[in-house]
C-alpha cells in the first residue's frame, strides 16, 4: 500500500472493522491498483513528441502523480469498479452476527439464535423441519 493510499479517508482498514467494511475498503484499494496499472501502461506509449524535461526525476514524479490520481479516482467511486467488486464478493461474506456466540437475543426479533435456527428449519419445503424436498 502506498503512503498516499493510506492517507486518504476511506482507503485504510480501520481496527475493529466488520467484514463488510473490510470488503468495501479492499475493493476500493483494488480499483486503485487497477487504475494505477492502466496509467502506467498508458505512460509507456509515446505520442510522437519529445519530452522537454526527462530523466528519472520526471519518471518518479509521473509515478507519484499516477498513484495519487488512481487513489483519488478509486476513493471517489467515479469508475464504479469497486462498487461492482464489492457487490459480487458480498455474497461470500457471512452476515453480521451480534450475540450469536453467546445466545443473546436479537433486538429486532427478540429470539435467540437457536430459536431463529429452529424457526428457519421449520419453514422447509417439506414442512417437517428437515429442509429436504419431497421429490
Amino acid at each position: 500500500m502506498s503512503t498516499i493510499l493510506s492517507n486518504l479517508p476511506g482507503m485504510a482498514i480501520k481496527p475493529g472493522a466488520t467484514d463488510r467494511e473490510k470488503l468495501a475498503v479492499t475493493a476500493r484499494q483494488f480499483e486503485a491498483v487497477f487504475v494505477r496499472q492502466m496509467l502506467a501502461e498508458a505512460r509507456k506509449t509515446h505520442f510522437g513528441g519529445e519530452q522537454l524535461l526527462g530523466g528519472q526525476a520526471l519518471d518518479t514524479f509521473n509515478q507519484m502523480q499516477d498513484e495519487h490520481f488512481a487513489d483519488v479516482t478509486a476513493q471517489s467511486g467515479v469508475l464504479g469498479l469497486a462498487r461492482i467488486i464489492e457487490q459480487q464478493m458480498a455474497q461470500f461474506v457471512p452476515p453480521e452476527t451480534t450475540g450469536a456466540a453467546t445466545g443473546e437475543s436479537s433486538e429486532t426479533t427478540g429470539k435467540t439464535t437457536s430459536q431463529a435456527a429452529s424457526q428457519t428449519a421449520s419453514h422447509s419445503p417439506r414442512g417437517d423441519g428437515t429442509g429436504k424436498d419431497t421429490k
